[in-house]
């Protein structure tokens, strides 16, 4: 019915405003809302209002991204050459446009957010649209700068919580850590460009695949790697998390987890997958294997330390970091099939670790710590709260019927089915997955304890503003959702994994 509606529509009306731009229209409205929010604070001297205008904006690129969609053919096309519209970059702007409308709903109304509303909420926007670019790049200068954008309004947003000198503290290592990250990217990207003479991703693949292990290129992709393994968390280049994710605001620790680490993912994705997918190289079975130990190294770690962890905060960074070794296992495998499992496992990801982290903002907001063990008894003082964490906290381990469960049965089999048929090679990287998934069960199960069995100290009920109860419930309905009817979303990521791999010259 939907999309009845869309074909009936009189679509020129977005030619005819965006012109030539059409491409990057989405972005172009997020940065517009950047650009004006700290004039509407000025203005209204209100940060809801301005919070509400960035929504607002949010929704209508949104909108504008799924018709663009819906419209198939008569929208893709490319920007400049930098930049290009297609299945892959629009489903990858929609997740993060849903990432930013979930961050800023839960900033609305909370406590510990700065004073300075008009420029958080513009930060924000800033660094959604430098997503979105990011999504649609096809050149390793246009990918470097989107990341960087959201690099910097990313080191600024976590600076900003009021009163808290762990705030400034996370920002500054925050900022130390990534510029060293941007160091390396471009380090590397400027070997692989003095290789090829090309920074065009498309145009580097043929040529490095013929060149095989030359110095240049060996330590061009490890540079790059290095430096995004930074921005997804990846171990060894995990450190920042926990400190980060502790010391800034939660909604923005949210978007971090969320947003920022899917766009690192995103411009590995672009730059590895598109190079090596079609390859039968040495050099590409190398890059295989290097992704895997990753892969198995950090879901392990990142299980593992999350047991020992007394903060919610710093426990669902480490989960966080788990998380990530999970989607390191689609550029492990390089199929079509792997990347359908990961972006999948994105989208849930989403709604499971951005509900978790809005009930810890909700909680904050009503007084209560950040201490796993703040949530005693919270069963009975704020029961759909309990109930909803509980359904993330299990979602996050694969329990089904929940959307994590689905999404990981699809990513851990594209380690054992590749092309249609079982392969030897992954399936010990498919039981490191499943084992960690069990592994992370136990400290999950922790604050379900707390809160189901433990008694605190207060048994008075816990009120918790509107707005939270809506954002928390957004999130549960696209949990349970994506978990018991994956089908129509599951169906256009395979279309965008198969449209990205298409396009890989042979």
């Amino acid at each position: 019915m939907s999309i009845a509606f869309i074909d009936n529509l009189d679509l020129s009306v977005i030619s005819t405003v965006f012109g030539s731009t059409v491409p990057i229209a989405p972005q172009i409205v997020i940065i517009l809302a950047a650009i004006l929010s700290p004039a509407i604070y000025l203005l209204t001297k209100k940060g809801k209002a301005v919070g509400l205008f960035a929504l607002l904006m949010i929704v209508i690129s949104g909108i504008l991204t799924g018709v663009m969609i819906a419209q198939g053919e008569n929208f893709y096309g490319e920007y400049a050459g930098l930049f290009a519209f297609d299945p892959f970059s629009g489903l990858m702007m929609l997740l993060f446009l849903a990432v930013a409308f979930i961050t800023v709903l839960a900033s609305l109304n909370y406590s510990e957010m700065t004073k300075y509303k008009g420029e958080y909420y513009a930060l924000i926007l800033g660094a959604t649209a430098g997503m979105m670019f990011v999504a649609g790049s096809s050149n390793l200068l246009t990918i470097f700068v989107g990341v960087e954008v959201v690099s910097i309004a990313s080191y600024a947003m976590v600076a900003l919580k009021k009163n808290d000198p762990r705030a400034a503290e996370a920002g500054f290592k925050y900022m130390v850590i990534g510029a060293i990250s941007t160091a390396l990217t471009l380090f590397g990207m400027s070997m692989l460009y003095g290789v090829t003479g090309t920074l065009v991703i498309n145009e580097i693949g043929p040529v490095i695949n013929g060149l095989g292990f030359t110095m240049p290129v060996v330590i061009g992709l490890v540079s790059i790697i290095a430096g995004y393994g930074f921005k997804i968390a990846a171990v060894p280049f995990h450190m920042w998390a926990p400190d980060v994710y502790e010391g800034a605001a939660t909604p923005v620790s949210g978007f971090l987890a969320t947003g920022s680490k899917k766009m690192g993912f995103v411009a590995l994705f672009k730059i590895f997958i598109v190079l090596f997918v079609l390859a039968s190289t040495n050099l590409a079975e190398s890059m295989q294997w290097t992704f895997a130990v990753i892969a198995a190294i950090t879901m392990t770690v990142g299980n593992l330390v999350a047991i020992s962890q007394t903060n919610i905060k710093r426990m669902l960074a480490y989960s966080s970091i788990a998380q990530a070794g999970y989607i390191l296992i689609a550029l492990a495998v390089m199929s079509q099939y792997a990347m359908q499992g990961a972006m999948f496992h994105m989208f849930t990801h989403v709604f499971m670790k951005a509900g978790a982290f809005v009930i810890v903002a909700a909680l904050i907001t009503a007084g209560l710590g950040e201490r796993i063990e703040d949530y005693r008894g919270l069963a009975k003082r704020a029961p759909f709260m309990a109930f909803a964490m509980l359904l993330f906290l299990f979602s996050l381990a694969g329990i089904p019927p929940l959307a994590g469960f689905t999404s990981k049965f699809v990513l851990f089999s594209s380690a054992i089915y590749v092309d249609g048929a079982v392969v030897t090679d992954w399936i010990w990287l498919a039981l490191v997955a499943i084992l960690n998934s069990a592994i992370s069960l136990y400290y999950y199960a922790r604050v379900v304890k707390a809160m189901y069995i433990e008694t605190g100290e207060s048994q008075e009920k816990v009120k918790v503003k509107g707005v939270y109860t809506f954002t928390v419930l957004l999130c549960v309905i696209g949990v349970i959702v994506l978990g018991v009817y994956p089908g129509p979303l599951l169906e256009l990521i395979g279309q965008a994994a198969g449209d990205l791999i298409s396009k890989i010259p042979l």
